[in-house]
């Protein structure tokens, strides 16, 4: 059997991630040690995706893998953001950790900033959903039973913010929009399916506008906006315990 590759994997709490996870529990090569995700220190979210600490942790529970959570300021800096994942990083490489797993599904340039920033470090990258034809995978993401709302969207589709992810919803998406929003048009938050020992439960408060510096696609991942000059709106339906 090929040595172990014991994994960190970054967890956004949301379809992708689930079905990224999916594979890879499936794979004998691979320990995970822990979901690794990003939170907003001033609101105790989950960065970008804006879903609460305290489901995020009943999401890590019912999978019943360690979460470890990295703190950040609203909107970093390209450079404090390096600086704050490289510590994260170099600690887990002292722990024996010798991969990372992500979600990504055709972005190259976020896989090449990605790979170049965990070889800095001694790391290698794990991407289980890479190249996949994303309406396929949102298919077979609903045909698995998981389940999932949407919990951000890009301004233009605000009918879709705090609704569950079904076949006829994603036909329903204009048709420049990603099936599985992986250019970042919408975020979601799984809450049921083959990973999860229990149901997330959950209720849905108020809908939000919030506008944000829009994060460079080429530099940083989606879960984490850094600053820059172009502003860019979203809104967010709260979900409550």
């Amino acid at each position: 059997m090929p040595d172990k590759k014991i994994c960190i994997f970054n967890w956004s709490g949301g379809k992708d991630s689930t079905l990224a996870l999916h594979y890879a529990l499936q794979d004998p090569t691979i320990e995970i040690r822990y979901l690794i995700t990003t939170v907003t220190e001033k609101y105790n979210r989950v960065s970008m995706h804006g879903v609460r600490e305290a489901l995020l942790i009943k999401q890590a529970e019912s999978i019943g893998i360690p979460l470890y959570q990295i703190r950040l300021s609203e909107m970093p800096d390209m450079a404090s953001y390096d600086s704050t994942m490289k510590h994260h990083l170099s600690k887990f490489k002292e722990e024996g950790i010798t991969h990372s797993i992500f979600g990504d599904i055709f972005l190259a340039d976020l896989r090449t900033y990605r790979e170049n920033k965990l070889a800095e470090i001694g790391l290698k990258a794990i991407f289980p959903l890479w190249k996949k034809e994303t309406q396929h995978l949102i298919e077979e993401f609903l045909n698995l039973n998981y389940k999932t709302i949407i919990v951000c969207t890009q301004q233009n589709l605000e009918n879709f913010c705090g609704k569950v992810i079904s076949l006829d919803l994603i036909k329903q998406l204009p048709t420049d929009i990603d099936p599985c929003g992986e250019n970042g048009e919408f975020h979601t938050f799984a809450f049921e399916g083959p990973i999860f020992k229990n149901k997330i439960a959950f209720t849905t408060g108020e809908k939000v506008f919030r506008t944000y510096n829009a994060p460079s696609k080429t530099a940083i991942d989606d879960d984490s906006p850094c600053s820059t000059t172009a502003l860019s709106g979203f809104w967010y339906i709260d979900l409550l315990e």
